[in-house]
């Protein structure tokens, strides 16, 4: 029986109107970013830009960090839809390891370009809940799949904290480590949890 992984868009159901100006609130911000970058997205600008009123933007997400929080976890949909459905070798019809590797390279990359969305969504966007849990049962499926022996849930996460925001940046921006050289060290240490 194939593993249910929860998706970040599981929320309860909404009326059809309220559906509506959630995605038209979303795709406002959305521009606003692509546009002027994170820092430069307010709920002002938002709603002007979706052409609401400041106060349904505060009523829909609560805080300038929930709206972030609420576009990092549309784009966070986006990505899971790709490894449940996507092309090999990220999505299924694949062999375990070439996705594992194909994983953590994704996730790598996407966490460097939400960088400053991810900082934007604050607290409420150390990533939800369903998120980190679809990404963790994901690497404890590939691991079983793979045959790994020993504590999966604590081997997927030594795995999956490498790709963390907050030590990329530490090592792209501040050690100036080039992408190239960490994605080929994740897939070291990939290969060494896989044999071990």
């Amino acid at each position: 029986m194939p593993i249910e992984l929860p998706r970040a868009d599981q929320q309860p159901q909404e009326r059809s109107d309220a559906a509506r100006n959630r995605e038209a609130l979303l795709a406002a911000a959305q521009r606003l970013i692509d546009h002027c970058g994170v820092d430069g997205v307010t709920m002002d600008a938002v709603a002007h830009e979706a052409g609401v009123g400041k106060g349904t933007v505060f009523r829909r997400f609560g805080s300038r960090e929930g709206l972030m929080a609420a576009v990092l976890n549309r784009s966070e949909t986006d990505w899971q839809g790709s490894v449940i459905g996507g092309p090999p070798p990220l999505g299924p019809h694949d062999d375990p390891m070439a996705r594992l590797l194909a994983f953590g390279h994704s996730r790598l990359r996407l966490n460097l370009a939400h960088a400053a969305l991810i900082r934007g969504a604050g607290h409420t966007g150390a990533r939800s809940y369903a998120a980190v849990s679809f990404s963790a049962m994901h690497v404890r499926h590939l691991l079983t799949a793979l045959g790994v022996d020993g504590d999966i849930p604590l081997l997927a996460t030594a795995l999956m904290a490498p790709l963390e925001v907050v030590i990329l940046e530490q090592q792209v921006d501040h050690e100036q480590i080039p992408v190239g050289r960490i994605e080929a060290a994740w897939d070291d240490l990939v290969r060494r949890v896989v044999c071990a």
